[in-house]
């Protein structure tokens, strides 16, 4: 198998208004695009053709674009954006504009995506997926790779489930996030500051679905809330417990079995016994602590007094 990334000068600085695909396509030969192609486009300039260009304050545009905090070190802020994508400042960008402007992501990348594939369809008459990217960090790793934020006509997840290797083991990987992998391969060719918004990604036509079938889109590989092991960040997950608001508690997850909550109770120093309700016997000073480590599991205290050290704690009703 051999893949080839083609990323092309040329294409001119990008306005609200202006026919993105139109000024794409104007980049790209007619040998440049063929049926099976991956067309990779950075959300930016699919931000500025759709007016996604705002005035004012960028933390002002970041408190707008967020659903919740993540995470927060100094002035840095990881949140959880408005598209459910977690990511520094909400994906609002200031840099490649004119100073005073910030860059909004698009409104709907996955349904930006099947426009623009639609119009080169149209225009080209060839039948290729496309891939709309934005930048991000990783947790455990520095840097930042680019990322698929939308999509269509391409499967996004390629299934290995049930598959065995040359051994006869079992696949522990299931599911290769493609989209990703194939928006950080462009991203190299591409580059920060080689004002090349868009590239060709050709080897894997495998990947590209049929003319009329616009696939999962990149929101399939966005997980849903609480369904991450981390949902906030180490400090801010201490202030939420502390803080117990009802409506904190998805990012921690689902409620965990009597089980699991007795364990985490006995590796924060508290001995409980596993039943339903669960039964806990504590110093005063370690009340405020079963509650906490109790909130961050998904379960409470029933009827308890703030002076009690007998506690009995139950799961809540979902």
């Amino acid at each position: 198998m051999s893949l080839t990334v083609s990323a092309p000068d040329g294409v001119p600085e990008i306005r609200p208004g202006d026919d993105l695909a139109d000024a794409l396509l104007g980049a790209l030969g007619p040998d440049d695009l063929v049926d099976g192609d991956i067309l990779v486009v950075t959300s930016k300039v699919v931000s500025k053709a759709e007016g996604r260009v705002e005035s004012g304050d960028r933390e002002s545009w970041i408190d707008a674009e967020t659903d919740r905090l993540v995470a927060r070190r100094g002035p840095t802020r990881i949140v959880r954006n408005r598209l459910g994508l977690t990511m520094a400042a909400a994906g609002v960008d200031a840099s490649n504009v004119e100073q005073g402007l910030v860059v909004l992501l698009p409104l709907d990348p996955d349904a930006s995506a099947r426009r623009l594939r639609s119009a080169v369809a149209e225009r080209r008459g060839v039948n290729v997926g496309v891939v709309v990217t934005d930048t991000a960090g990783r947790a455990w790793r520095e840097g930042q790779t680019d990322i698929a934020i939308g999509a269509a006509g391409i499967a996004v997840l390629e299934s290995f489930a049930g598959r065995l290797d040359a051994h006869g083991n079992e696949l522990a990987v299931t599911a290769p996030a493609v989209a990703d992998e194939i928006a950080s391969a462009v991203e190299l060719a591409q580059g920060k500051l080689g004002a090349r918004p868009c590239a060709v990604l050709r080897g894997r036509a495998d990947l590209v679905l049929a003319p009329g079938d616009a696939g999962p889109g990149a929101s399939a590989l966005i997980r849903a809330d609480g369904a991450d092991l981390f949902g906030y960040g180490a400090r801010e997950a201490v202030i939420q417990a502390v803080a117990a608001r009802p409506a904190a508690r998805a990012p921690f997850g689902s409620t965990v079995d009597a089980e699991e909550f007795v364990a985490a109770l006995g590796r924060a120093g508290i001995a409980a016994h596993a039943a339903t309700p669960v039964d806990v016997r504590t110093p005063r000073e370690r009340r405020a602590a079963a509650d906490i480590v109790a909130f961050a599991h998904g379960w409470e205290s029933a009827g308890a007094s703030d002076l009690d050290t007998h506690l009995r704690f139950r799961p809540v009703t979902p």
